[in-house]
């Protein structure tokens, strides 16, 4: 049932001995570990945060099997449809984007969180670039929908999806309707260039691309947002090199979902800053580039 995170605990940390986790598969890859653990010895507190593969299948077996020491998961590909299934109270970007990478345990309840909205937002700014009337979205799978929730927030009103599969973009196409953007579909394969601020790329990492629709995307894409962070560079980002434009990979937004995950770990709410959260951002930051 949708619930704001304020239906839950707020105000106090977790107990001491509080167990966290990412889930996945695969998930041996995943920095996550490294950077919540550094977040919580800043904060002296006595968190453990560890990783487990966990696939779709297994997962209501393993969520079910949690003791009491746990309070939360991060959940990652391909888990954030079986854990909003699984949620019992959902926060406004889950709701809306039918995908859930954090869950949070109080009570009896498993509320579910999407940090991933949040975690664009705040490093698209960052990269300078504070609101937008249009966008691209490269690919149409989970992370696309956060994607288009995330360009609403920053002001875009048309944003056009390429993807391998047209049909497939139409879920995005309704939601579109839904948070008032005009989102149009075009074929990954031979999709025209275009003049936009900004090109966000869901694709997955090592995912193949014909060199001809890479060129088109690049040529008047603007900034090109990569999720990925673990294939690096992508093909979309040997383009935009090619054509002398900016490219990011997804660190960033990785590093800025974890710490609204953090939040919601330690008080049910994302919005509440944690204690001296500048320094604790920094901290991750150093250990997730390993400075």
């Amino acid at each position: 049932m949708p619930a704001t995170t304020a239906d839950l605990p707020t105000g106090t940390t977790a107990p001491t001995g509080t167990t966290l986790e990412v889930w996945g598969d695969p998930i041996a890859h995943s920095l996550s570990p490294r950077i919540h653990a550094a977040a919580y010895a800043h904060l002296g507190w006595d968190w453990s945060y560890g990783r487990r593969q966990v696939d779709a299948a297994g997962f209501r077996s393993a969520l079910d099997g949690l003791d009491a020491s746990y309070r939360g998961l991060s959940l990652t590909f391909p888990l954030k449809a079986e854990a909003f299934r699984a949620a019992t109270d959902l926060d406004p970007a889950a709701e809306l984007t039918g995908a859930v990478n954090t869950l949070v345990f109080a009570g009896g309840r498993r509320l579910g969180v999407n940090t991933d909205v949040g975690g664009i937002v705040a490093d698209v700014r960052a990269q300078g670039l504070d609101t937008l009337e249009v966008a691209r979205i490269v690919g149409a799978g989970a992370t696309a929908t956060s994607a288009l929730v995330a360009l609403a927030q920053l002001g875009a009103r048309a944003v056009e999806v390429a993807a391998r599969r047209p049909d497939a973009a139409q879920p995005l196409a309704a939601l579109g309707d839904r948070l008032g953007v005009a989102v149009s579909v075009a074929p990954l394969e031979t999709v025209a260039p275009a003049s936009v601020p900004l090109t966000i790329s869901t694709l997955p990492g090592g995912a193949a691309l014909p060199a001809e629709a890479a060129e088109r995307l690049a040529t008047g894409g603007g900034l090109l947002y990569d999720v990925v962070y673990g294939h690096w560079p992508t093909p979309l980002a040997d383009a935009w090199q090619r054509a002398g434009a900016p490219a990011v990979s997804g660190l960033g937004m990785l590093l800025r979902q974890a710490v609204l995950q953090i939040r919601a770990f330690a008080t049910g709410d994302v919005a509440e800053p944690l204690p001296d959260e500048e320094s604790v951002v920094a901290v991750m930051r150093s250990a997730l580039v390993g400075d």
